[in-house]
Parts: C-alpha cells; structure tokens; sequence
C-alpha cells in the first residue's frame, strides 16, 4: 500500500496548537487497501491534529454508512456506523507502530499518513455480523427468510412421567444401594 498523499499530514510547518483535517471517505478509498467487502460506503471522518513541542495527539470520528449484504437474506441495506480512535506520535530513533495507541517516528520525518489508521478504525467499527433491521422488526419479506422460518425446529415437548416409564430397571436397582446406607 502506497502513501496515498490526500491522508498525508505535514505537520513540521504547523503552530503548536489544535488544527482540524476533515475526509470524506467512499469505495475508492477501501479500493486502494484491496478491501470489497463494502457495496458502497459514504463515511466522514474528523482528525484533530494537536501539536505540542515534543509530540502529537491526534484524535480521529467518523460518521457515516457503508452499504453491506445481510448475513440472514443476502439483502443489501445501509447500516450506519460510528467511532473513534486516539493516537500520541512520539519523535525517537526508528519507526515503530507495535502499540495502537503509540507511533514513534523518526526525528527527520515531517509528515504523518493517517490513512492506514482511518481504515483500521472504519473496519473495525462493522460489526461481525451484519443483520438487516427489516429483520429484526419483521418488516422484510424474502424468500430466504420464509425457508429459513419453515425449516426452524420446533419445541419438542416431552412428558416427565413417559420419559421416567422408559428408565432401564437396572438403573433403578443401582439407586436403591444408595438410599440403603
């Protein structure tokens, strides 16, 4: 993956003190990450760039929808997502992105690319499954929903009293050796 250079923050020029940065995020972005899982996404996301004298906070919202197939009915809907994300960026003798929460850059280095945290952050604010709400209100009518329902098990119910005339008597013999102490 390549610097995309719109997500590119040069931040060496900038005063020390808060400066907004706002993308507008759709499938062209996702495309650029090799990622399809989406049909469609239109997603806005906020960064807030802090610059103070030996580091960088910056925090990072989205809003938005991606557009995705039901997991129940292959149904495609617009499920709406949110979230957010921190990050300190610290100035130190390599690169280092082990931590979520921390990167370490290089002291030469005068700009940050903020795209790779703005797809982890979209990904993994979709949930693992994805239902659609026409589901969960009963409001949509497919054909793979009225399979499913034909082919739920039933509650099967069994009486106490057959289900005790069917006990092998030798289970009964073993019970009163316990009650024979």
């Amino acid at each position: 993956m390549s610097k995309i250079k719109e997500y590119l923050i040069p931040f060496i020029g900038l005063k020390t003190g808060k400066h907004h940065f706002e993308y507008q995020i759709s499938n062209k972005f996702f495309e650029d990450f090799d990622y399809q899982e989406y049909i469609s996404s239109d997603i806005k996301v906020n960064v807030v760039l802090e610059k103070k004298s030996s580091m960088l906070e910056l925090s990072f919202k989205h809003k938005g929808t991606v557009n995705v197939p039901c997991d129940m009915t292959n149904e495609e809907f617009d499920l709406p997502i949110k979230g957010k994300m921190k990050l300190i960026v610290r100035f130190g003798e390599a690169f280092n992105n082990d931590n979520e929460e921390l990167l370490i850059l290089p002291h030469g280095e005068f700009q940050i690319d903020v795209s790779q945290y703005i797809y982890e952050m979209i990904v993994l604010s979709v949930p693992l499954r994805r239902i659609h709400p026409g589901v969960k209100d009963g409001s949509l009518k497919t054909e793979a929903l009225t399979k499913l329902q034909e082919l739920t098990v039933k509650e099967v119910k069994v009486e106490n009293n057959k289900q005790e005339e069917n006990i092998d008597p030798r289970w009964d013999k073993l019970k009163q050796l316990l009650t024979d102490k």
